[in-house]
């Protein structure tokens, strides 16, 4: 029998038999690698311990501790998660489960939707399926096959999926009496699901259209081991506590509302300090870079639009209306006015690079299902800028964004991590520019020393892009900063300069945020401090607690002298208990509450108490002042 030359990570080679599996390599090296082994990878392509090895092939074998395994155990137990509703749930309709990047999900199409007491019950059952220690057979069929076999089991969904595909072969996976269409690769067994949980339900339409039916989505989990499980549910459990959508309507910063609109946040005067802090900060980060802070319409004709490739490429996610029988479109950038502030006058190379800043709102339609409080609205303000320069210096201008935004994560104390996003199918410009552009990014990135990924296809379709994912206090990624370089635009309204030889020339645009949505940014903020801000962004910094009424008339002259000079600050002059007051204070996450007493009083002096239960020696109004001023000019 010929022998087959498999090559390992290591580069080293193994000989097998003809016919040998992945697994057979496995056990080859030792019994405790086969143990381990869920999977392979073979020339970089993750598959069962069943396939079949081939002459020359390269091999890694996937345990729990390599970086495939999650998806691999996540998927297999989506897959376990369907069985399980089928035994419990005969009628119900399978249709897709795959694993996302915190766990599973898998849709049904059910006549009556689960209940908390369902997903107990599928829980149960899903226990009991894995200890049954039952084979995760892969299968190859005809599309035909399948289609009759799926029909027999009464499973539109997945004849339809087939039909889709248009191929002449497709997998099955099987488990005892359940079947699924899948590429897989999956688990050898269902004994090796260890750690899951069930986590909720949610409405979903198939394949995401409104037009078709609502199906049922149970979301789930897994892990390697239950002490990983119990520490992501740990996370999950403060990540509730934290959510912004439950603070912001504590801590009355801002709300949503059905008259209003889906997706439309209103701001409630706390929440619009936040955001008048924040917007004021950006400001003056942005002159102290030179930049020129500019204002554009909210609304622009749509033949420029239609000469920007907008129109086109993303027009189902624009608004659209009509004046004066003009057709108009409600911005959903802001790159279009600034394009034209720079071709309102002629240019010279010495004028050059222009930095455009407009904290500018847009308008973008998303669909009702992908809304998610403040991190995914319809309505928002991004912290946007325009860079125009000559292509010379381009690569400087790439560097100083990247430092902007490392200046600034680091102000609010976040990490992150960058990655490159490249041409996606739908794009516009040539091939000449997109290489261009994307290599002036990834020199940019690789002079930064950071490590940084390539997210192929992800890219804007008017240029590639640099993508800055900032990691909050629960280790969770949130897109933020965006660095965007563009040739096209710029071709394509015919901006120009006068270069040092008198000929005209063509600028690149780079397209930059910081923070980006202000609204995410909010979001994340919320949930990264618990509501509990810096003092520097709190949108109340002190509020004034009155023991009795005694102290009311000192009180207000404190309040009228804090407020004038700049310090956020609120009063608190009911007729209740101090302990109450300041309860209610520390409830709203104020940061200082200034207690006022008969001695206060006699001593013209405040008490400082911070939220978290510490006195600061009484201090003079002023001395208040200053302190503030000190912890706000530091950032803290």
């Amino acid at each position: 029998m010929s022998t087959l030359k498999i090559m390992l990570p290591d580069n080293s080679c193994r000989e097998l038999q003809a016919g040998a599996t992945v697994y057979d390599l496995a056990a080859s090296i030792g019994a405790g690698l086969a143990k381990a082994a869920m999977a392979g990878k073979v020339n970089g392509q993750l598959v069962d311990l069943s396939s079949q090895l081939m002459d020359g092939d390269c091999v890694e074998i996937i345990t729990e501790k390599s970086a495939e395994a999650l998806e691999i155990i996540r998927h297999s137990t989506s897959h376990l998660m369907a069985q399980a509703v089928k035994e419990l749930f005969p009628q119900a309709k399978v249709t897709i489960g795959p694993a996302i990047e915190t766990g599973f999900y898998y849709d049904f199409d059910v006549e009556k939707p689960f209940t908390p007491e369902d997903l107990e019950r599928i829980e149960i059952k899903m226990t009991e399926l894995a200890a049954a220690d039952q084979k995760i057979v892969r299968k190859e069929m005809s599309s035909a096959d399948a289609v009759s076999m799926f029909e027999k089991m009464a499973e539109p969904y997945k004849t339809e999926l087939i039909n889709d595909l248009g191929v002449e072969q497709v997998s099955v996976y099987s488990q005892g009496n359940f079947a699924d269409l899948c590429r897989g690769p999956h688990l050898p067994s269902t004994s090796r699901i260890k750690a899951f949980k069930l986590l909720s339900i949610a409405g979903a339409y198939w394949r995401g259209d409104e037009k078709n039916r609502m199906l049922q989505r149970i979301y789930g989990t897994a892990f390697v081991d239950k002490k990983e499980l119990e520490a992501y549910l740990h996370r999950l459990d403060e990540a509730k506590r934290r959510d912004h959508r439950k603070l912001g309507r504590e801590l009355d910063l801002f709300s949503f509302s059905d008259e209003v609109g889906a997706g439309f946040p209103i701001w409630h005067p706390k929440g619009a300090m936040l955001r008048t802090v924040l917007e004021d900060f950006e400001r003056k980060e942005h002159l102290k870079r030179d930049y020129d802070i500019v204002v554009g319409p909210q609304i622009l004709k749509s033949e420029l639009w239609q000469r920007s490739g907008h129109y086109d490429n993303y027009s189902e996610n624009m608004y659209f209306t009509e004046v004066d029988e003009q057709s108009y479109g409600i911005k959903p950038m802001n790159c279009l006015s600034h394009m034209m502030i720079y071709k309102s006058q002629l240019r010279s190379y010495r004028d050059l690079p222009l930095r455009y800043f407009e904290l500018g709102t847009v308008h973008r339609h998303e669909r009702a299902g992908v809304l998610h409080g403040l991190m995914r609205v319809r309505c928002f303000t991004q912290d946007d800028a325009h860079i125009l320069c000559t292509p010379e210096q381009l690569d400087a201008e790439i560097k100083n964004v990247i430092s902007f935004v490392n200046d600034v994560m680091g102000i609010f104390g976040f990490e992150y991590e960058m990655e490159l996003s490249t041409r996606p199918e739908k794009s516009i410009g040539s091939d000449e520019d997109w290489d261009q552009a994307t290599n002036a990014l990834l020199a940019a990135l690789k002079d930064t020393g950071r490590p940084f990924e390539v997210n192929e296809g992800d890219g804007a379709f008017y240029g590639p892009k640099i993508d800055i994912k900032l990691r909050d206090c629960l280790d969770r990624r949130w897109q933020c900063a965006t660095i965007q370089c563009d040739f096209t635009l710029p071709e394509r309204f015919d901006l120009t300069y006068v270069a040092s030889d008198g000929e005209r020339r063509r600028p690149v645009m780079v397209h930059r945020v910081i923070l980006g949505s202000i609204e995410r940014f909010i979001g994340v903020l919320i949930e990264h401090y618990a509501g509990s801000f810096p003092l520097w962004i709190s949108p109340v910094q002190a509020v004034i607690l009155t023991v009795t009424d005694n102290q009311i008339p000192f009180a207000k002259e404190v309040y009228r002298n804090l407020k004038s000079a700049g310090v956020r600050v609120q009063s608190d002059f009911r007729n209740e208990k101090l302990s109450f007051k300041i309860r209610e204070a520390q409830l709203q996450k104020t940061p200082y509450m200034l207690v006022i007493g008969d001695k206060e009083v006699e001593q013209g002096t405040v008490t400082p108490r911070y939220r978290d239960g510490k006195n600061l020696q009484p201090m003079k109004p002023g001395e208040f002042v200053d302190f503030v001023s000190i912890e706000c000019r530091e950032f803290k």
